[in-house]
């Protein structure tokens, strides 16, 4: 889980290209979820917060920081069901966007290569074009 999460924060901070497996986006949305909480919990008994909603500086911090490759991966796996990424923007259509993307985000991707690149779950396919190159 941390290796996804890792790989999707260092390696690909910002990589809208490609296709990212349902398992990369929900391992990634889970450590995600998870380091939230954690810096929500200690922003609160630090005393960091503040507003009315009493938001933590840590979170605030941390969600700012990881807005990008949350953007990234959510396009990248739209990519491996074969939609575009830009259906992200369905978010701004209160509860049927956000249902609709949890309905894209469960989907199994495309099998093989798609117009956004090669299926992630066939490291073989890659090993193939390059002996095709060889050729």
């Amino acid at each position: 889980m941390i290796e996804m999460f890792k790989k999707v924060v260092f390696e690909n901070y910002a990589n809208f290209n490609g296709r990212a497996r349902r398992k990369e986006f929900w391992y990634f949305s889970l450590c995600s979820f998870i380091i939230a909480v954690i810096l929500g919990i200690v922003d609160q008994v630090v005393g960091l917060t503040f507003g009315v909603a009493k938001i933590g500086i840590l979170g605030l911090i941390y969600n700012i920081l990881v807005l990008i490759p949350n953007l990234s991966v959510g396009a990248r796996r739209l990519h491996d069901v074969g939609k575009s990424g830009w259906l992200l923007l369905i978010l701004f259509v209160p509860l049927l966007g956000a249902l609709g993307l949890l309905v894209l985000f469960c989907t199994e991707g495309e099998k093989g290569s798609n117009q956004y690149g090669s299926d992630p779950k066939n490291e073989l396919e890659e090993l193939e074009e390059i002996g095709k190159d060889l050729n």
